[in-house]
């Protein structure tokens, strides 16, 4: 009875995902309580003296799990701005470039199985794993998906829990255009998986893919709605802010930005590669918040159904590359880290700060 019982379950959560239905629920991070049209009101500093921060996701108490690219540590940042080092990620490597250890999502169960996940670079290619985080100790390493490759650039990276509890993943195409057209490869796509990295129920192709056409995608979140917002890295001419359905093709290599092609899907914003190159994108209180690298600024994309309205940048120029932003549990504030010491950035170790923004 059970098994049927979760059966029905998952079957229904599917079926309300597709429809755009699902609301997001606690532990993703992406929701914030409903405000009239707020924006970017002061930013202070939580914590500073990091080196890459690539990967945030929030504890059930309110701290935030923090990765480090090119240190492979791990590490537990209060909102108060106490670091903890929990540890060191095993079987990470380097690409000289944007490999390494990279996304991060907390269990949304973690109270109960304590598991946290991690997208990492490895000797054989890109692989996400789990861990077992109780809170002081990390521990008990478990791949459970491997067989991305990896190159210099183009890994992807971004690892979070949906509204539906299924575990995404977004990949890189690995400087190998054609694969993101490949729905037998793993990269160049968005992945969604059970706790245990398996395809999810009512994935399009019965595999692990949920949606293709990707060339450097590094953001997920989603809005109230349970409609899934990705920010993607372009080429040379534009940078995208897609809206993710089961099954769609993203159109690269084909396009870079507005696609005319026939089953392709065009995105809903684009940006010129110098004003974004984005990473991290998340949801707060009717807008999109996109973290930009090479444009170095944090744009505010307001968000009505299925339509992306007039993006407005805050910040340009003044605290360098942005790799990552999330949307504190509970609250209309953002957390927004930096990556200056990456080799685009030029920056010493330790030149990378977390930031807080209060929205109003």
């Amino acid at each position: 009875m059970k098994s049927c019982r979760n059966t029905l379950v998952a079957a229904a959560a599917t079926t309300a995902l597709t429809a755009g239905l699902l609301l997001t629920q606690a532990g993703t991070g992406n929701a914030a309580p409903a405000a009239a049209d707020s924006a970017p009101s002061s930013i202070t500093t939580v914590s500073s003296g990091w080196s890459i921060p690539w990967g945030l996701s929030w504890l059930p108490d309110g701290s935030a799990l923090i990765t480090e690219r090119d240190s492979f540590k791990l590490f537990k940042l209060t909102q108060s701005g106490t670091r903890t080092q929990v540890g060191t990620v095993p079987n990470v490597v380097t690409t000289g470039g944007e490999g390494g250890l990279m996304g991060l999502a907390v269990s949304p169960n973690w109270n109960t199985d304590h598991y946290v996940y991690l997208m990492h670079t490895a000797s054989d290619g890109n692989r996400i794993a789990r861990m077992t985080y109780d809170g002081s100790d990390l521990s008990d390493y478990k791949a459970l998906v491997t067989g991305i490759k990896k190159n210099k650039y183009h890994n992807g990276g971004r690892l979070k829990f949906g509204p539906d509890g299924y575990l995404y993943a977004t990949t890189g195409e690995a400087q190998t255009p054609d694969l993101a057209q490949d729905k037998n490869s793993l990269n160049g796509k968005i992945l969604r998986m059970t706790t245990d990295g398996k395809p999810a129920p009512g994935n399009p192709f019965g595999t692990l893919v949920y949606s293709l056409g990707h060339r450097n995608p590094q953001g997920l979140t989603w809005d109230p709605q349970g409609r899934l917002w990705e920010a993607e890295l372009g080429n040379s001419k534009y940078d995208e802010l897609n809206l993710i359905e089961p099954g769609k093709n993203y159109g690269w290599p084909t396009c870079e930005g507005t696609c005319s092609t026939s089953g392709m899907t065009s995105p809903k914003r684009q940006w010129s590669v110098g004003e974004a190159s984005p990473s991290g994108v998340t949801y707060a209180d009717g807008a999109l918040y996109m973290a930009a690298l090479k444009g170095e600024r944090l744009w505010r994309i307001p968000v009505d159904g299925t339509s992306a309205g007039t993006p407005k940048a805050y910040y340009t120029n003044s605290y360098g590359r942005l790799r990552t932003v999330e949307t504190v549990p509970g609250k209309n504030t953002l957390w927004l880290s930096t990556t200056n010491a990456d080799n685009n950035g030029g920056e010493p170790d330790g030149a990378d700060k977390v930031f807080q923004v209060e929205l109003k």
